[in-house]
């Protein structure tokens, strides 16, 4: 049935073009009809009229055209060349800058039509500004289609700079196409000699410099550039254009092949232009945003695994170098081709770099996210944060490098000791008023970006500063691997503990400091990073007021021995100096009261260290020992260095005390209280334990709660009750809320708590 009523309707086609006798006479190119009666079938191609007649009125007329006719040209003068140093007056104006054709006759290269770009003088022109346009622009446009008045404001165009942004594109091809002529067809036939050639190579810059933003002008301008280069590579050249080839880039083409023919390797830029260029790839959108990282990434990634490069073996099929032209009259332009391979579109080397390229990708994801993010820039300390460790070069042009150099003379002249204030202007932001997880983080950051390491750092040293406080920089820093050994954690509870006693008499004395910095040093279980570590959270500690936030309840689960242990370290630092005073021994007693050992053993423990050693003479009493003790005593060598046999055990214990609970990774430390050893009042020594856990973090599931309960024999219900009480005792407000299925703490109560 369908086929029947096909059948049909093409009968009653036929016979109403039949009935209507169509005209064989129609002439004009437009798409318009030329009658009520009339049926013409327009077709377009090359600017070129192509007419199909014939008077049978059984046939319809078929007239195929593009655009606007040329209008005939009475000016019988061969066209040439106007060299830009030749001037040329042409309807009244004159032309200073040349670079273009001009006479009557020059026909297109395949012979269809007049070439686009001659400027015939002899056609009707209307003056007109050089902005205006109307429909003989087409996508093609030649001179000889314009209407007087498109052939008037394009020659006031071409009389001025060439350089108005607003003049309309198709005046700009018009031009172009003649210099694309004298480049494909005269220099190959050895007309232009070189001084002209590297003019027009540099005007064809100027034009795209101008006119570039249209994408269509761009490739073709770059298409024309890049054949100069291969036609005369010793006159021009333009490394940019082999650094981002375009999908048919002839430069690439050529010199990757070059390179495989010569059996030399690919080298790093040429690799990353073969990704460019590749069909079956498209680079992402990290890639694309970050152009310059990714770059500099791939290339430095492509170097280190492949040294000076892949080597492609020469394939069997043979580079063509083939033109497309911007200009419809040069359809049919070809060049002399050398007998080189074509690797261009190989898939196995091609995939080895498009896996390197998928990792910088990969590492450039999280910089790229944040500079999609409005009002950021690559200067921030956020991005530069972000750089992957490969581009650690170009952190330091982005804003790292005055900070490396302010850090480099805090070392050499400071021992790294800054403020932190100071620090935090290299991160471009205001002061907060508390350093809180968040914060030092980024002081860790950016450190570590800048190739050095901070002290105190949270992440191993377990404590942190104040915005007001101190810092310790070192060179070099942890490394992105580091993981701090036993010895490690110990030796820096034991640092934190003496640097405590030192600073008792708010001075520290350099024997005081010889015997922590022995520690460090005599220790055979510390790596070199470590102790470089230690060191710097030494001088740390003796520059931040001591506090023992988070120690109390650990060190009162000590058995017997090794609280003795612990207060023998505490008696070895007081006594370091040579000398006891009343104060210290009163600073110790409250130590000692902390430790849970009867205060009164402070001055036997200090005449039994010195007198078992030699270093002090005993007397008659205590009272006249300790005396001795205060004005006479000097230490034995001995005495400083801890000795290996004697810190096993006590190593082995402050691992377990002082070694920061994984399972929160908070800080347990904090540099803004003041030195304070005075028992808590109102509340038990369990419950107190579990206050200054609870305080670690601000939620805790109710699991964790119970663990902790649990290893302290609490309830939880009455527990949260009892420390709440005393919260309200303190500062009259609730310091835990429990919904039942959280507990939360409030940072701001546990403040007033601990102020």
């Amino acid at each position: 049935m369908e086929f029947w009523l096909l059948i049909g309707i093409v009968v009653v086609f036929f016979y109403i073009i039949k009935k209507n006798k169509i005209s064989s006479k129609q002439k004009s190119p437009s798409n318009r009809l030329s009658s009520e009666n009339d049926i013409s079938v327009t077709i377009t191609t090359n600017n070129r009229v192509v007419e199909k007649s014939n008077d049978d009125d059984d046939l319809a007329t078929f007239n195929i055209s593009y655009g606007y006719e040329e209008e005939k040209s009475k000016n019988k003068t061969a066209g040439k060349w106007i060299k830009p140093d030749e001037s040329i007056t042409i309807n009244g104006q004159l032309f200073t800058k040349g670079n273009f054709y001009f006479g009557g006759q020059l026909n297109s290269l395949d012979g269809y039509g007049t070439e686009a770009s001659l400027v015939d003088d002899s056609l009707k022109i209307e003056h007109q500004l050089s902005n205006y346009e109307n429909e003989s622009l087409g996508y093609w446009p030649k001179f000889i289609s314009l209407t007087p008045k498109g052939r008037g404001a394009f020659l006031n165009w071409l009389s001025g700079n060439r350089s108005d942004p607003d003049t309309p594109l198709g005046y700009v091809f018009i031009y172009f196409y003649g210099i694309e002529r004298r480049i494909t067809v005269d220099s190959i036939k050895q007309t232009v000699d070189d001084a002209e050639f590297k003019s027009l190579f540099t005007e064809i810059l100027r034009l795209k410099s101008i006119y570039g933003s249209s994408r269509s002008f761009s490739n073709y301008a770059t298409r024309l550039l890049e054949l100069m280069c291969l036609l005369r590579p010793k006159v021009v050249s333009h490394p940019e254009l082999e650094k981002s080839p375009q999908r048919d880039s002839l430069l690439f083409k050529h010199r990757l092949a070059t390179t495989v023919s010569e059996g030399t390797p690919v080298p790093a830029e040429l690799a990353l232009a073969w990704i460019r260029f590749y069909p079956d790839y498209n680079l992402k959108k990290p890639a694309r945003r970050c152009d310059h990282e990714f770059s500099r990434m791939f290339e430095q990634r492509y170097t280190k695994k492949y040294g000076n490069g892949v080597i492609v073996k020469p394939n069997k099929t043979r580079l063509k170098i083939e033109y497309y032209p911007a200009s419809s009259s040069l359809r049919g332009v070809s060049f002399p081709q050398q007998d080189l391979p074509d690797p261009s579109n190989l898939k196995g080397p091609v995939n080895k770099l498009i896996a390197l390229a998928d990792e910088c990708t990969t590492e450039l994801e999280a910089y790229s996210r944040y500079l999609a993010k409005p009002n950021t820039s690559r200067t921030d300390i956020e991005a530069v944060l972000l750089l992957p460790d490969d581009l650690s070069d170009l952190g330091a042009e982005l804003g790292l490098g005055e900070f490396k150099k302010w850090a480099d003379d805090a070392i050499s002249t400071k021992k790294g000791l800054v403020d932190v204030e100071e620090f935090w202007t290299y991160t471009k932001s205001p002061l907060p008023s508390k350093i809180n997880k968040k914060e030092a983080e980024l002081i860790q950051n950016l450190a570590q970006k800048a190739g050095y390491g901070i002290a105190p750092d949270t992440r191993y040293h377990h404590a942190k500063t104040s915005a007001d406080g101190k810092l310790v920089l070192f060179p070099e820093g942890h490394g992105k691997y580091f993981e701090p050994s036993k010895a490690y954690s110990e030796v820096g509870m034991a640092l934190r503990l003496g640097a405590m006693v030192a600073a008792i008499d708010s001075h520290v004395d350099q024997a005081e400091l010889n015997l922590l910095t022995q520690l460090i040093d005599h220790s055979t279980n510390l790596s070199p990073t470590e102790k470089q570590s230690l060191h710097a959270y030494l001088v740390w500690r003796f520059n931040t007021p001591s506090n023992i936030t988070g120690l109390k309840a650990r060190l009162e689960t000590l058995g017997k021995t090794e609280k003795a242990a612990v207060s023998r370290i505490l008696v070895g630092v007081a006594m370091a100096d040579g000398k006891i005073d009343p104060e210290e021994i009163k600073q110790l007693e409250k130590l000692y009261t902390l430790l849970g050992l009867d205060k009164a053993l402070v001055t036997g423990d200090i005449h039994g260290m010195s007198s078992s050693k030699g270093g002090m003479q005993s007397s008659s009493s205590p009272s006249e020992t300790t005396s001795s003790a205060l004005t006479s005593f000097q230490l034995d060598e001995n005495i400083l260095a801890i000795h290996e046999s004697e810190t096993k055990d006590v190593q082995s214990m402050l691992g377990a005390i002082f070694v920061e609970d994984e399972s929160t990774g908070e800080s347990d430390d904090s540099s803004d209280d003041s030195f304070n050893i005075e028992e808590e009042a109102g509340i038990d020594k369990q419950h107190y334990a579990l206050f200054e856990s609870l305080i670690r973090k601000d939620k805790w599931s109710r699991d964790e709660v119970e663990s902790l309960c649990g290893d302290l024999g609490l309830m939880v219900g009455g527990a949260l009750e009892t420390i709440n009480d005393w919260s309200f005792d303190k500062v009259d407000a609730a310091v835990l809320e429990d919904d039942g299925d959280a507990i939360y703490v409030d940072q701001e109560i546990v403040a007033e708590i601990e102020g």
